[in-house]
């Protein structure tokens, strides 16, 4: 269950119509996986592993429903939960901004002759954007048995195997 990959994804389809598939997938999840939340929308369910067990790198299984020529289609991710999300998406939102404009104004100052120190700052944000994905690659270690625990029951609940990619 583990990978370079920041967010394993896999696609089937059964069976069914989109509310049809829902239902019982909602039935199979909570019958196979007692141990984790169930939450069930219109074309979307969500799998996560119950608060009591969770810990700051815990995944969770987002899964969309889409009809396709009479059958419907499982689009399924594991990913971070909401907090550890946003945590990342702000992170490479600040170290992006930053290393763009360190960038421009190290460009900038080496063609005018000055001394470029923007491009030290660059370089920074250019570790800082791979200290933020190595840290990524360390939780999805951390998560990997929970993630494992969580495709188990997907595919209990399918009734099937399901290939990652």
């Amino acid at each position: 269950m583990s990978s370079f990959r920041l967010r394993p994804r896999f696609s089937i389809c059964l069976p069914g119509s989109v509310d049809d598939v829902r239902e019982r997938l909602t039935a199979a999840l909570r019958k196979a996986g007692e141990k984790f939340d169930v939450k069930s929308f219109p074309s979307y369910l969500s799998l996560r592993v119950p608060e009591a067990e969770q810990h700051y790198w815990s995944p969770q299984l987002q899964i969309s429903l889409d009809p396709e020529d009479g059958e419907t289609r499982l689009t399924g991710t594991y990913g971070p939960g909401t907090n550890m999300w946003a945590s990342f998406l702000y992170g490479y939102l600040i170290v992006g901004s930053i290393g763009l404009f360190s960038g421009i104004l190290g460009a900038c100052q080496l063609c005018i002759g000055d001394t470029p120190w923007g491009l030290w700052l660059f370089a920074a944000m250019l570790a800082a954007a791979a200290g933020l994905y190595l840290s990524a690659q360390m939780g999805q270690k951390l998560g990997a048995w929970q993630t494992f625990q969580l495709h188990q029951v997907m595919e209990a609940a399918a009734g099937r195997s399901i290939e990652i990619h």
